[in-house]
């Protein structure tokens, strides 16, 4: 079930990069659809996270009539390493999920223009401002979006957390060394 929903948010995500550059300027430098990669990768499943990252580049590199496979090859990068740094180092807390998301964007948009400048097209606006702007902009959304994914996505996983807690923690307050008879 968590799969069909990642997809649609995946879907929404590739149809609002696609429309919000034409609605409000400040939008075009919001990744909607690595956000929804680097959560897909952060859920420990490299494979998944990979072709997600692929069809996702895709799509935007077909939409936005640009070199076709540079933003396919940045996403799919990215969802690689941060699915390796997920399955090494714990990260299911929010407050480390921010620098993930600002170390990703920063990764797919270096991959992204080095693509484009090893294939000798040089881009038209300065690239320094851009990945600053994107940087600021995907962190802020992320983050967000992050709030809304998590709130709707681990209904069912919070009663688990919470019975595993308990019991954690009841077992570590007895003392297991009995003085008395």
């Amino acid at each position: 079930m968590e799969q069909v929903k990642i997809t649609v948010a995946l879907i929404i995500a590739v149809l609002l990069q696609w429309t919000m550059r034409n609605v409000a300027e400040p939008m075009a430098y919001v990744d909607f659809t690595l956000i929804v990669i680097v959560y897909a990768a952060l859920q420990r499943n490299a494979i998944r996270a990979i072709i997600y990252g692929t069809l996702a580049g895709l799509a935007v590199d077909a939409l936005s009539g640009g070199l076709l496979g540079a933003s396919a090859f940045s996403k799919t990068l990215v969802a690689y390493l941060v699915s390796e740094i997920a399955r090494r180092v714990y990260l299911d807390n929010l407050l480390l999920r921010i620098p993930v998301i600002a170390a990703a964007c920063i990764v797919d948009d270096l991959v992204y223009f080095g693509v484009h400048s090893l294939l000798g097209q040089q881009p038209n606006v300065p690239v320094g401002t851009t990945i600053a702007y994107s940087l600021i902009g995907t962190t802020v959304a992320g983050t967000l979006i992050y709030i809304m994914l998590e709130f709707s996505f681990s209904e069912r996983t919070r009663g688990r957390r919470r019975e595993s807690l308990s019991a954690r923690r009841s077992s570590r307050r007895r003392n297991p060394i009995k003085l008395s008879k």
